[in-house]
């Protein structure tokens, strides 16, 4: 370095220097708006799967993990077999799932392997239209993004 440079300039420079580097080597992360449209491809495929009477594969945007929590009507269910038993003693027949909606969707993005869901569910059916609340959420996973913490709650009829 030429003699007029100062030495705290000279550090200066060397730490940009290796923080360009290390920024380089790390592998890119997908656009934030890549996981937000990630996560609401999960949530259409939840709501067409229970749509159609699915309730299995309304299950596969949870993790299938003993790990998962689910809270709603004023208890906590743990893991994902029992939220499916939940879900299917709830929901016994096509009628009684109705026909589901979400709105007012806001994906809030944590971080890169993490983010906070918040919506509106409504059922519509035959005899009535409940509807409710939820935060979710979603961890990136092996399998992609999937909900590991689920709080529902409906609203007064």
């Amino acid at each position: 370095m030429p003699r007029f440079v100062s030495s705290s300039f000279q550090i200066a420079l060397f730490a940009a220097f290796f923080v360009g580097i290390g920024s380089g080597c790390r592998a890119p992360s997908p656009a934030p708006e890549a996981d937000r449209a990630a996560i609401r491809d999960v949530l259409t495929a939840q709501v067409a799967a229970w749509n159609r009477g699915d309730i299995e594969a309304f299950m596969d945007g949870y993790a299938r993990t003993d790990s998962l929590r689910f809270a709603s009507g004023g208890s906590v269910q743990r893991g994902w077999a029992a939220a499916l038993e939940r879900y299917q003693a709830s929901y016994p027949s096509r009628a009684a799932m109705g026909t589901l909606a979400f709105q007012q969707l806001d994906v809030r993005l944590l971080g890169p392997t993490s983010a906070l869901v918040f919506g509106r569910w409504q059922l519509t059916r035959a005899s009535d239209t409940p509807s409710g609340l939820f935060t979710l959420l979603f961890m990136r996973r092996a399998e992609g993004w999937r909900i590991v913490h689920d709080h529902t709650s409906a609203a007064s009829p």
